[in-house]
């Protein structure tokens, strides 16, 4: 995975190939197939692209179809399926050895002013100044050493909010440009990293277990104030429900001041292969 925030924003600047077609690089990892983040982010970052600047993501939808390979780039189609007075759709097809491993379809808005409501912040929050590092947590949890966790996730900062295990301070590891584009592919990219691990916790298990084959189904994100991937945003997970080895959660993300910045929803396969049941 990039091992620091200045390698994961070189990894959303996308290579163009062609009119709309895009190449992503990989990061060095020791992950058996590509982080779904990585493909979120990417995959929006080639959408984007093709995008008026003024025209702010504001949803997503994608379905991970094949694992991806860590050896060789990824292949961002974008096509330009509507842009009305308003609106633009865009659809991308993410793809290795001549076949997709990934599909999503995004939306864009021309900001507009309109009602405005949310629900409240959670509350009895560890301030992130100190919280503990999610390395050190997970390392505590799985044996794992905090090291090859600090590693692998370098490109952010990520603490433990609460007791339960499912709210954490998340931030990117350093500044990021006035870019707004850039700021939501950094969430895109972030929003994969622990969603999946809220479906296991009501069974005491952690992401990292080996009696647990997990990976992302589907991922929808949808965009709803303005927010800084650079600052630090409130990441409240919940798993309303877990079945057929398949694990479904949902997620708000607050900034620091209380604004709703995005909404999540993820289904992943959670398949046991060593657990008794």
């Amino acid at each position: 995975m990039p091992e620091s925030l200045e390698d994961l924003v070189e990894l959303l600047d996308l290579e163009m190939i062609e009119v709309d077609l895009f190449r992503g690089r990989q990061p060095e990892t020791s992950l058996q197939r590509v982080f779904g983040g990585q493909v979120l982010g990417q995959a929006l970052a080639a959408a984007s692209r093709t995008v008026e600047s003024e025209r702010v993501v504001h949803s997503l939808h994608g379905y991970f179809l094949r694992p991806g390979d860590t050896a060789v780039p990824i292949i961002y189609r974008p096509e330009p399926t509507r842009d009305g007075g308003t609106f633009s759709s865009r659809r991308v097809v993410a793809s290795q050895h001549g076949k997709p491993i990934f599909y999503m379809s995004a939306s864009f808005q021309r900001p507009e002013p309109g009602l405005d409501h949310q629900d409240p912040m959670p509350e009895d929050l560890v301030p992130p100044e100190e919280a503990p590092r999610l390395a050190t947590v997970l390392e505590a949890r799985s044996g794992r050493k905090a090291a090859d966790w600090d590693k692998e996730w370098a490109a952010l900062d990520v603490r433990l909010a609460g007791l339960s295990g499912r709210q954490f301070w998340i931030r990117a590891a350093g500044k990021l440009p006035d870019d707004r584009a850039l700021h939501a592919c950094v969430l895109a990219y972030a929003s994969d990293l622990t969603l999946l691990g809220a479906s296991l916790l009501p069974h005491g298990i952690v992401i990292g277990d080996p009696r647990i084959q997990p990976a992302s189904l589907d991922h929808a994100l949808w965009f709803h104030r303005d927010f800084r991937a650079d600052e630090w945003l409130l990441y409240d997970q919940a798993s309303p429900s877990a079945s057929n080895a398949r694990g479904f959660a949902t997620g708000r993300l607050y900034t620091e001041s209380g604004h709703l910045a995005a909404s999540v929803a993820q289904e992943g396969l959670i398949r046991p292969i060593g657990l008794d049941l």
